[in-house]
């Protein structure tokens, strides 16, 4: 796994060169939204379970024949794999977010992923639904646009630094992306 200040070394040792100012700038930024980042990871950390439990939902009530006998979430023991592989890719997603790089989410969760899911029987359009559906509700807890009227009574307002989120909500959009892609 690499972070921000490994990735800038590695590429500036692959070129045999020192780091250059524009690899400075970058990990000044990557310092200077530091704490942004780390509120960014727990917001998703915090609503882990409801935000895997609404997307298998939302993918259910999409596709109902999953949860019939015969349905891959059908018992209750691959219901609760589909959960379970849920909140793997979203803490894998975290941990990318948190190092400012995919690498992480590509060595341990995504090689091999697709190709596990098909020998299991594993629908790879509702998996890919569900990641959908997970990135819709991190990207809204992330930039803080979750609210009282859509959350009801498991709402939660994260307290956060003030400012713009937004390169983190694309940065955090992606991994998820990356996620949709492998399935596909």
């Amino acid at each position: 796994m690499l972070d921000a200040f490994s990735r800038a070394v590695v590429s500036a040792d692959a070129k045999t060169a020192t780091l250059g100012t524009a690899e400075i700038a970058s990990l000044r930024s990557y310092v200077a939204e530091g704490n942004k980042r780390l509120d960014a990871v727990n917001a998703i950390t915090s609503n882990a379970s409801c935000i895997v439990s609404d997307a298998v939902t939302g993918m259910i009530c999409e596709n109902t024949g999953l949860i019939q006998a015969g349905g891959n979430c059908y018992p209750n023991r691959r219901m609760a794999a589909c959960l379970r592989d849920g909140e793997i890719v979203l803490r894998y997603i975290s941990y990318a977010l948190l190092a400012g790089d995919a690498s992480v989410l590509d060595d341990r969760c995504l090689n091999g992923l697709k190709e596990t899911y098909i020998a299991l029987g594993v629908p790879l359009q509702s998996a890919g639904r569900a990641v959908s559906i997970m990135k819709s509700s991190a990207t809204a807890h992330i930039n803080e646009t979750n609210s009282q009227a859509m959350g009801g009574t498991r709402f939660r307002k994260m307290e956060t630094i003030k400012g713009d989120c937004s390169s983190l909500v694309s940065e955090a959009g992606s991994y998820f992306d990356r996620v949709i892609s492998a399935l596909g």
